[in-house]
């Protein structure tokens, strides 16, 4: 079986495996990291308005102009609060630590309990429709709350918890292959297998390769962004790409 090496987010290509920077400050170290990776083929750098109190967007920021137009950076908003006025804010703060005018993918971050789904994304539509977001996503969520949030504005990428040890959402992976959905697994290189020490001699790689390897194997709507400050963890990452488990070994795993 021959493993897709690209996804579309709208009309955009990008390589199936990004980066996420979650931990990312603004070091030099982290800037120089950012501009190995799409030197590696990432194309795909995810971020959040409340990573590391902001700086993650604003490293990425700083360092945007030099990484290509190839490079989407994905952010999300609404974590704590979803409230219209708190995401407009949160909004507007990550297009200043972006440096942009123009996202290419929010998520809504959260569902607020507090807040219907549909105010919130009616935000953002809001937003999508002025044409200062591309694309929307949203982020831990069912298919039923998916198929809500495409009633106020189109989804393009769904972004759940799946790894080797959680695989509560499979029916969402499904509907999302279905319906032409990017899914972003979160925690990608969580869990493990007594099969993977194994596995990775047999594939002369290493433990997280073969779950990445896994992952995309799993769907081809499936787009893993592990995060790592390293770019040699970022290279063995992109990498990965290159592994095509057997239909045996991919159903040890």
């Amino acid at each position: 079986m021959t493993i897709a090496r690209t996804v579309m987010i709208g009309e955009r290509t990008v390589s199936r495996v990004g980066l996420g920077t979650n931990r990312l400050t603004d070091t030099r170290a982290n800037r120089e990291l950012l501009r190995a990776a799409a030197e590696a083929g990432v194309q795909m750098i995810d971020t959040a308005h409340l990573y590391t109190g902001g700086e993650s967007e604003r490293t990425i920021g700083a360092v945007l102009p030099e990484l290509g137009e190839d490079v989407v950076v994905a952010t999300k908003g609404g974590y704590r609060e979803a409230r219209p006025d708190n995401l407009r804010a949160e909004l507007e703060q990550s297009f200043a630590s972006l440096g942009i005018d123009r996202i290419e993918l929010y998520y809504l971050h959260r569902i607020d309990p507090e807040v219907p789904l549909e105010e919130s994304l009616g935000v953002i539509a809001e937003y999508r429709d002025q044409g200062r977001i591309a694309h929307v996503g949203v982020s831990k969520v069912t298919v039923e709350e998916i198929e809500r949030a495409r009633e106020v504005v189109p989804i393009v990428a769904v972004q759940n918890e799946y790894n080797l040890a959680a695989r509560e959402y499979d029916d969402v992976i499904s509907y999302c292959e279905r319906e032409g959905i990017v899914f972003v697994p979160y925690y990608p290189l969580r869990g493990g297998s007594p099969a993977l020490g194994e596995l990775a001699a047999k594939y002369d790689a290493t433990p997280e390769q073969i779950k990445i390897a896994w992952l995309l194997r799993r769907s081809p709507a499936m787009l893993p962004i592990p995060g790592t400050l390293s770019a040699d963890h970022v290279r063995e990452n992109v990498a990965a790409l290159d592994i095509e488990l057997s239909d045996e070994d991919y159903e040890r795993l």
